[in-house]
């Protein structure tokens, strides 16, 4: 602040004993002993909205196995369910077979494009928000809270000797995360078999090993990735904090330290006062090293280890709040706004000059560049925007106009063709009828451009020679020995093109697969 400033500091202002971890000039070696980070609880808006997020996402996981949908008395009523016994992915009212794995494919490519938008727009939110580690490691961390109590408490604790008190916690903070993990695997599985008939043979032991298996992979790794490893798994394992790197330009949202209005520091406010030091608006508490929970500074700058949580922005809020100062020392800026503010706040000498950006009376000027959410609108994040709608839209029009009948024919390839007694020409034909319908159809075969051909399928009796019905059980693959008979008279050509047809006798859906007759060479 400057000289002209008067505050007074607060008698509940705390300040911590605790340094960054992950100092960006001091890195830790690749293979150095973990320094166990202690965040502390935040309180503010963006913690509040990181507490909304993990209840939604882990409630999706949770529950989503157990919704029921029906869909008939041929198919499963599991909303959710990857059948890999059937081969069918089934979401709400949609049915994929293995054949319409593009859909899957698109769904990962709109996964990238709006990864690469959520990152170019607003840096690491997904890291900081809605990724499955940090949503599990804010699970952890709420029940080591509940168990250990909060920062200051779980630090003493660490070091005390152990015993009763000691053990016990640790015991009952442990028993609760394995608890946690094995609901983890449990739920996940769960995706891939009839929820409640798979639980009720978990606990029977009725259910496949496999089952058990990825129940204890499952639980394995998120009790390690989650409670033991934590930040490492970022740090270390996850590629995306490299690739980032590349997603982000001058106008990407990411958390930021004004350094233009909070240096230099000041840690004694009234010594400040009383001295007529010019100081900026950080007292150097050490708060927003407190609560972060990849344990770095950021007012070091951007680093590699964070993950924008912006639980630094609440815990900066909070003091600033207490001083009577404006929000916003540690905020979401884009680097060409920030670069303005800083100009503006840089003397002569190529030093920040708190006077420069504050006011008499201690305020934030007005002609302050602010990021607003125009800041992130841009070409490039337009772009993304419309890539990523086309495809989906395009996606969506497939999905809707598609049918739900297919076939397909194999030609017999030993013998091409048969002469048949009364001197007619026989070829043989594999046909598969696939009905991709949850409920029993009646199809009907039949042949375009062979005048005269004569249908034969052995299995079916009373059909004329033009046309035969066969019956199509639900979300079946029917496969056919079909035999198509001609007069050679009626050719003229040793290969002759036709195409076989079939319909849903009580519906409009048809399919057609274009085919070959052998005849050989034909006597004029």
């Amino acid at each position: 602040m400057s000289d002209s400033t008067s505050v007074s500091e607060p008698q509940n202002l705390d300040r911590f004993d605790v340094e960054a971890v992950n100092r960006r000039d001091r890195q830790q070696p690749l293979y150095a002993a973990r320094k166990k980070i202690h965040p502390k609880r935040a309180e503010g808006r963006f913690r509040s909205l990181k507490w909304a997020i993990m209840v939604v996402t882990l409630g999706i996981y949770y529950l989503t196995p157990w919704i029921r949908w029906d869909r008939g008395e041929f198919a499963p009523d599991q909303a959710v369910l990857i059948d890999l016994y059937h081969r069918r992915f089934y979401f709400f009212f949609i049915e994929i077979w293995p054949q319409e794995f593009y859909y899957v494919a698109g769904l990962l490519i709109m996964a990238g494009i709006g990864l690469f938008l959520v990152t170019s727009s607003v840096g690491r939110a997904w890291c900081g928000y809605t990724c499955p580690q940090t949503v599990w490691v804010d699970l952890f961390l709420v029940v080591e809270r509940a168990i250990e109590g909060d920062r200051n408490k779980r630090i003493r604790l660490d070091k005390a000797p152990m015993s009763f008190d000691k053990a016990w916690k640790r015991v009952a903070k442990h028993a609760v995360w394995l608890l946690i993990a094995v609901s983890t695997g449990g739920a996940w599985i769960f995706y891939f078999a009839d929820a409640p008939s798979l639980a009720a043979d978990l606990f029977t032991g009725q259910a496949a090993g496999i089952a058990y298996t990825t129940v204890a992979i499952l639980t394995f790794t998120t009790y390690t990735l989650g409670g033991l490893m934590r930040e490492q798994v970022c740090t270390y394992m996850c590629p995306w904090p490299r690739i980032q790197g590349a997603m982000l330009d001058e106008h990407s949202l990411t958390v930021t330290y004004n350094d233009w209005r909070g240096e230099p520091r000041g840690r004694h406010v009234k010594k400040n006062e009383a001295q007529a030091a010019a100081t900026g608006d950080c007292i150097d508490c050490n708060a927003c090293v407190a609560v972060c929970p990849m344990g770095i500074d950021i007012r070091d700058g951007q680093q590699l280890e964070c993950i924008t949580c912006a639980l630094c922005i609440d815990a900066c809020d909070s003091v600033m709040d207490k001083l009577g100062r404006e929000k916003g020392l540690i905020s979401y800026a884009t680097l060409n706004d920030y670069n303005a503010n800083m100009a503006k706040a840089v003397n002569a000498n190529g030093e920040i000059d708190p006077s420069r950006v504050h006011d008499k009376a201690g305020k934030l000027i007005g002609s302050l560049t602010h990021t607003t959410w125009r800041s992130i609108i841009r070409v490039r994040t337009l772009i993304y925007i419309c890539v990523w709608a086309a495809i989906g839209l395009a996606m969506l029009a497939v999905l809707l106009t598609r049918e739900r009948l297919d076939l397909n024919v194999l030609h017999d390839r030993n013998p091409l063709y048969v002469t048949l007694s009364d001197g007619s020409i026989r070829n043989g034909y594999t046909v598969k009828i696939l009905n991709m319908m949850p409920e029993p159809r009646l199809i009907q075969l039949t042949v375009e451009g062979l005048p005269g051909a004569r249908l034969n399928i052995p299995e079916i009796r009373d059909n004329p020679d033009d046309a035969i019905l066969i019956p199509a059980e639900p979300d079946q693959l029917e496969t056919l020995k079909v035999y198509l008979s001609m007069d050679p008279k009626t050719l003229t050509d040793g290969k002759t093109p036709f195409r076989f047809v079939v319909q849903d006798v009580n519906g409009s859906e048809r399919d057609d697969y274009d085919a070959v007759f052998e005849a050989g060479e034909l006597k004029q």
